[in-house]
């Protein structure tokens, strides 16, 4: 009769087996229609055209260089970054152990009676297993969407490691605009404090009104009152710098200090080429499209595991225990037993059937949004290009204009000064060239921060810079040495690399 029984559990274990061989469940993961790019960015591109792996060095400043390398080795948010993907990769491997026995405990027991002298003990020891067997591809569509999350988040670090790289060198450009501003308008308040002086000494012989004299104070003080906003304005830019170093601000103020900087050269630039060209490939690279593309791989595979719920599921149990009770004077008796039991067994959700269904359709949807969104950000991506490619070309050329009307007031403010002198212009005339080259001078330097900003948004929109990590090490080392000394097994996850 065991015998008979025996040979039934094993041809159900072989039949059950032989199912696994039906198809996996769920759609297999298809993009929509990609959205097109512009025609224009599919042209001729070659590495002397753009060269976005580190362009922060294209502006030749030793200081932003530094601050962009201690951004890399020290930004809190990557941190954060590289340990969400520590999280993925642990997730990962939960998903591929529920491809092993789901079921693996060991239990034991020990008991013992005395009477009349004799010790009477019971014991017993068993082993229990039970695989629910992947039919249906439940487990295997949960490693595949665990293996896209873990992907995504190394795609997010890379796309913090962009946004990180930029705002540093955004801040930086902040932060040398309003040295170059305070130190134009520390000139014209010069400039200034002279004319003033000259139209006091004018109105105390009695040939200027009190309202000449006033006026030019006016503007006297209204340059010096835009000092202090120039200061705040470096502070600010510093302390963002700071946070984005996961730095103290004093510790920054050494680094944007370590340079002497010519007072008509502080903000650094770089000129692109007239012909600057843009292929659609590149902007296809960015960190956050790729995010959004393995997001929806990853919950195209959730629609699989919600699928496989309609089905029924087939597990095998399987059982292996040893029970005794002996005296203390025999510890081997008839008593002692050796049991075996295997079997297979199956469950099915079918009164849940409605249930399950709506939760794949919103899996689906979910899905069919992820696949929306992916789409948007292409969109949003060549709405970054076109926005920061136009914004450098006509702040370019704005410039260019500008340098113009710099070189025409300042000499039409020394002729003014001149011709004051000996009485050939009115003292209105000499106010307004003054005005005009503290204005033309302040737009100036406005306009040349614009430009290396709307360089830097290129560049960001591109998706420039993650190239950084060419170790593809995403684990931040202080972090690495807590987490073993806390005590955690962490095997060889925390050698976190892209080969791992």
């Amino acid at each position: 009769m065991i015998k008979n029984n025996m040979k039934i559990t094993m041809l159900l274990i072989t039949l059950m087996l032989l199912s696994t061989g039906c198809s996996i469940v769920g759609p297999d993961y298809k993009k929509d229609k990609e959205q097109k790019l512009p025609a224009t960015w599919n042209t001729k591109l070659t590495k002397s055209d753009v060269n976005i792996t580190q362009w922060w060095k294209l502006f030749d400043d030793e200081v932003l260089n530094t601050l962009v390398q201690k951004t890399y080795e020290q930004n809190l948010d990557l941190r954060s970054a590289g340990l969400r993907i520590l999280q993925a990769r642990a997730s990962l491997g939960i998903s591929e152990g529920l491809h092993f026995p789901q079921v693996q405990t060991l239990s034991g027991s020990l008991a013992g009676v005395r009477r009349s002298g004799d010790t009477f003990t019971s014991a017993g020891v068993n082993f229990d297993v039970g695989w629910e067997m992947d039919v249906w591809g439940k487990y295997a569509r949960g490693i595949e969407s665990s293996e896209a999350s873990l992907y995504a988040s190394v795609a997010s670090y890379d796309d913090i490691l962009v946004s990180v790289i930029a705002e540093v060198a955004r801040n930086y450009i902040n932060f040398r605009t309003a040295q170059q501003r305070a130190a134009f308008a520390k000139r014209n308040i010069e400039i200034q404090t002279r004319v003033t002086r000259m139209t006091e000494v004018q109105f105390n012989a009695g040939n200027v009104t009190e309202l000449d004299m006033q006026q030019a104070r006016t503007q006297l003080y209204t340059t010096q009152s835009l000092l202090p906003s120039f200061q705040l304005a470096q502070i600010q830019s510093r302390n963002a710098i700071a946070v984005l170093l996961g730095a103290l601000p004093q510790d920054v103020d050494k680094i944007l200090r370590a340079k002497e900087v010519n007072e008509d050269s502080f903000i650094p630039t770089v000129l692109l080429k007239d012909d600057f060209q843009i292929a659609a490939d590149i902007v296809r690279r960015r960190p956050d499209l790729q995010v959004a593309e393995l997001q929806a791989r990853a919950q195209n595979a959730r629609i699989g595991i919600s699928k496989a719920e309609l089905y029924p599921s087939f597990t095998l149990f399987g059982s292996l225990g040893y029970n005794t009770n002996n005296t203390s004077n025999n510890w081997v008796s008839v008593g002692d037993a050796v049991g075996i039991s295997a079997g297979p067994a199956f469950s099915w959700n079918i009164f849940a059937y409605e249930r399950i269904k709506n939760q794949v359709r919103v899996q689906d949807a979910l899905f069919q949004e992820s696949l929306t969104n992916y789409n948007k950000k292409v969109l949003l991506a060549v709405q970054e290009v076109s926005n920061a490619l136009n914004g450098y070309k006509l702040t370019k050329e704005q410039l260019g204009l500008n340098e113009k009307a710099i070189r025409a007031t300042t000499r039409a403010y020394e002729l003014s000064i001149t011709q004051y002198d000996n009485g050939l212009v009115t003292y209105q005339r000499l106010l307004s060239t003054v005005e005009n080259l503290t204005r033309n001078e302040d737009n100036y330097a406005q306009i040349k921060g614009s430009i290396a900003i709307e360089v830097i948004s290129l560049y960001k929109a591109l998706g420039g810079g993650w190239e950084i990590n060419k170790d593809k090490i995403y684990l931040n080392e202080t972090d690495k040495k807590v987490l073993k000394d806390r005590g955690v097994d962490w095997g060889d996850y925390l050698e976190l690399t892209d080969d791992k």
